[in-house]
């Protein structure tokens, strides 16, 4: 096996042009940990909060960005069950931009059947994201209504699929038309043109939300307030608008609301791996019977990985945004 691998490495703080191809030193496997060759990579948000110098990797990361994969098994590490040349997709600490990855082996799931691996490495990073603050942490139950802003987004559409799958009341936002179709047909109940409408006043004569899933922020957050019902929870995952706003908490004491929020990659390998075992256990099984699955977007080859970014900060896209590393 060569001794190194082609990756796209972040040449300084900025834009997506900061993106360039590089030469890297193979990565080793070490207790507990997978070398993955890489087929697809999925581009997110944190990329590029990465790339602009806004998230930073945490301590003994790879400074590579890259937060979910899909490959083969290449090589295993002390103490781990998988076997070289099984098929898996998983969450990453970073590093995905590159031919091979080390990540642990409780974060690898199987790809799912009749998944392809561009599709399955669409999966991680928004599943955990997803599982983890709607249902670990929202507590999202059936017949409750939850609403998921952005929802043709890779989180927003992958917490849709979820939401109505576990029998929830689905209500989202989105910016166009377009997306709000794309919305309802993924079973969202009412999809919300902010644009066009003020989505506070909508979700009041639904009679407010239990749940809601927020990646804006900014004047969003006393709007969302505004939105829930008695006993509701808000959960934050991102802040695209900041994370500062005016926030009334006499209404949230009344209400009795429940205000939280996490961010995934600094969690520990351990939490990390309890979100895998659950999904494993509860959401993998409905993925391998084709009722869910990620909304693609685009691929773009490897040395595209500029493009791609481009691509995503625009907003124009539905669902996610893929790099093609070393293919199917």
């Amino acid at each position: 096996m060569t001794q190194t691998m082609r990756a796209i490495e972040i040449s300084k703080p900025g834009g997506p042009e900061v993106l360039v191809p590089c030469e890297r030193p193979m990565p080793e496997p070490g207790p507990g940990e997978v070398l993955i060759k890489v087929a697809f990579a999925g581009v997110n948000r944190p990329d590029a909060l990465q790339r602009a110098g806004a998230y930073d990797p945490p301590p003994g990361a790879s400074d590579l960005p890259g937060l979910e994969a899909s490959g083969v098994v290449e090589k295993v590490g002390p103490g781990v069950s998988l076997k070289p040349g099984e098929r898996v997709c998983a969450l990453l600490p970073g590093g995905g931009y590159a031919e091979y990855v080390v990540t642990p082996a409780a974060h690898c799931l199987p790809v799912p059947d009749g998944f392809s691996m561009r599709e399955a490495a669409a999966l991680p990073e928004t599943f955990f994201t997803v599982w983890s603050n709607v249902f670990m942490r929202g507590g999202l139950k059936a017949g409750e209504k939850f609403l998921v802003h952005g929802g043709s987004s890779g989180i927003g559409t992958v917490a849709i699929q979820l939401a109505k799958a576990f029998g929830a009341r689905v209500f989202t936002t989105a910016g166009s038309g377009e997306k709000c179709r794309a919305c309802l047909d993924l079973g969202a109940e009412r999809a919300i043109n902010y644009r066009d409408e003020d989505f506070v006043k909508a979700l009041k004569d639904e009679g407010g939300m239990d749940l809601i899933l927020d990646m804006v922020g900014g004047d969003y957050i006393p709007r969302n307030i505004n939105a829930l019902a008695v006993d509701g929870r808000l959960v934050h995952i991102a802040f695209l608008q900041g994370p500062k706003a005016e926030v009334n908490f006499a209404l949230v004491m009344v209400k009795r609301l429940t205000i939280t929020g996490s961010t995934l990659r600094p969690q520990s390998d351990a939490a990390k791996a309890e979100i895998a075992e659950q999904l494993r256990e509860t959401v993998w099984p409905r993925l391998g019977k084709g009722r869910i699955a990620p909304v693609m977007d685009s691929t773009f080859a490897f040395e595209k990985a500029s493009e791609a970014h481009a691509r995503m900060e625009s907003s124009a896209h539905i669902g996610k945004i893929m790099l093609e590393v070393a293919g199917e």
